[in-house]
């Protein structure tokens, strides 16, 4: 049942640093023990070339610039970051966050995905928002937002796979690397959760992710 406003007295701002699931586990960003894994994954040989087309920051050519963009991320509460660790092979293989975090309104976004090319089009993606939409509304959230470049077809379908609702488009929302952005908004709000919950769990279960892939999509473990 989504939350009655007459009893509404909040939610707590983002305080865990450790999110288990069955393919990942989200550590909070610590750039002195994740740095390396970061750059590989995202910057090293192989890594996925549109990754930044829709990211307000990247490509990196230098190292250091990369450290500095890390190192500013680590120390805001919001965004909340999260570095994505592989559980079979301890890699670090992506980053994204928690962000415009309303503790007073029960409102919070994932964002900043940024995803290395073994984590695209696997489990360990959706793993890594079903953590995070878990947590925000075990919290106590009353909305969980998702919001990308209405251009950005991978982040639309994305959010549409996962669950979110459409709700409209900003028109010229923002400029970002020059560029105008009209930002399409998705959301899950509290009284939706339940049953999309029960789909990721069903999803990721190993009953639907077998050795020879997955049986049922996300969509149908929804329905």
């Amino acid at each position: 049942m989504p939350t009655s406003p007459t009893d509404w007295k909040g939610a707590p701002a983002p305080t865990v640093e450790l999110l288990e699931g069955r393919f990942i586990r989200l550590e909070k960003l610590d750039p002195a023990r994740h740095a390396d894994g970061l750059w590989q994954a995202l910057e090293g040989p192989g890594a996925d070339a549109k990754l930044w087309d829709y990211l307000p920051y990247g490509p990196f050519a230098e190292r250091a610039a990369f450290d500095a963009w890390l190192n500013n991320h680590a120390t805001h509460s919001d965004p909340y970051f999260f570095s994505v660790i592989d559980r079979a092979s301890g890699d670090v293989q992506g980053i994204l966050s928690l962000m415009s975090i309303v503790p007073a309104q029960g409102r919070i976004e994932i964002g900043h995905v940024t995803f290395g090319a073994p984590m695209q089009r696997s489990p360990k993606s959706t793993e890594a928002v079903y953590l995070l939409a878990k947590y925000a509304f075990d919290q106590g959230y009353r909305r969980l937002e998702w919001k990308c470049n209405n251009g950005n077809a991978r982040s639309r379908y994305a959010a549409e796979r996962l669950g979110f609702s459409f709700e409209g488009v900003f028109r010229q929302h923002m400029v970002v690397k020059g560029q105008n952005r009209d930002t399409a908004w998705y959301s899950i709000i509290d009284g939706e959760w339940p049953a999309i919950e029960a789909g990721f769990e069903q999803w990721l279960s190993e009953s639907n992710q077998t050795a020879s892939g997955q049986l049922k999509t996300l969509a149908e473990c929804r329905a």
